[in-house]
């Protein structure tokens, strides 16, 4: 399979995924907490702090998913690279509360290190194109 193709694959299955992810936390957040991996639930009304999580997830989604669709590629693979460091700050915010330790390596870094391969992938399938052009056009004689 060619390497545009895993790439547009896996970067759609991110968008989907993220985007599903958000969108629970925003309509179901007392149910979808149990598995971000803290031990407990915010005492009192916290369903707003995990509604802002849906949101950021969503809008992550949503840039994602705009870099594909244009077919903004290169763009596309740093952004992985960068939205990455968002799953690896929920794996770390769940250790260090004192949270799952399997859902923190199992979903967060699972997650995390699957957006930087991607991303790496799709950096590499379009180097060819950055570096065309990056390259001084030639000058008429």
């Amino acid at each position: 399979m060619a390497l545009k193709k895993i790439n547009t694959v896996l970067a759609a299955a991110f968008v989907l995924f993220i985007l599903w992810f958000g969108t629970e936390y925003i309509l179901s957040p007392e149910t979808t907490a149990p598995g971000y991996g803290l031990p407990s639930r915010p005492s009192g009304d916290g369903d707003g702090f995990l509604i802002i999580k849906g949101i950021r997830d969503v809008v992550l989604a949503l840039v994602l998913g705009i870099l594909l669709v244009t077919g903004h590629r290169r763009a596309l693979g740093w952004v992985l690279l960068v939205e990455a460091l968002a799953a690896y700050g929920d794996m770390t915010n769940v250790l260090a509360h004192h949270g799952s330790v399997a859902t923190a390596l199992g979903v967060h870094a699972l997650t995390a290190t699957l957006m930087v391969v991607n991303g790496l992938l799709m950096m590499r399938e379009t180097r060819k194109a950055a570096a065309a052009s990056a390259a001084p056009a030639p000058q008429p004689a």
